[in-house]
């Protein structure tokens, strides 16, 4: 005989069953992320004691870690809820995973390319205040070009409008 555990299933075994502090401390997250979690039934709601305590078991602690895990690699929580899925579907996984794994990667890459043109700006700033900096130093003081400049790039941009406000 086989005993496969299905989602929402519940094995009770002696000392397997934690409360949620230390659900918390065995998974390495906080109490309230517990908790969030199960709002947004990533983890299912755990069953009470009597006393309205909460009972956590040794697969959802292990649910919580791979949580912890591909919240870590930048998933967002629809993301992870179809990692979960396919996590619990174990057969016939491995594409939908390779594909949602593309996905972040190309996320990633282009978040990698604004950040690099961020840097390059940075930079650029940066080389700018130290230029004036040097400048200052041989008794010429003039206002922050950079700032100026931020201002100038400000004004060119669209404004958002906000409740009939601009911000």
């Amino acid at each position: 005989m086989t005993l496969e555990l299905t989602p929402g299933c519940r094995l009770p075994y002696m000392g397997t069953e934690f409360q949620i502090g230390e659900a918390a401390r065995r998974a390495a997250v906080t109490v309230d992320a517990i908790r969030f979690y199960e709002r947004r039934r990533l983890l299912p709601k755990a069953p009470r004691t009597p006393g309205r305590y909460r009972l956590y078991t040794i697969a959802d602690v292990a649910r919580l870690r791979f949580i912890r895990r591909v919240q870590a690699l930048g998933f967002s929580l629809a993301e992870i809820q179809q990692l979960i899925e396919l996590r619990e579907r174990r057969n016939g996984a491995c594409a939908p995973v390779r594909d949602l794994l593309r996905a972040k990667l190309a996320d990633v890459r282009a978040r990698l390319v604004h950040l690099h043109a961020l840097e390059n700006e940075l930079s650029r700033d940066l080389r700018r205040c130290q230029q004036q900096l040097r400048q200052a130093r041989a008794g010429r003081t003039v206002p922050c070009r950079v700032l100026a400049e931020m201002e100038r790039q400000r004004k060119s941009e669209p404004q958002e409008v906000t409740r009939g406000r601009r911000t």
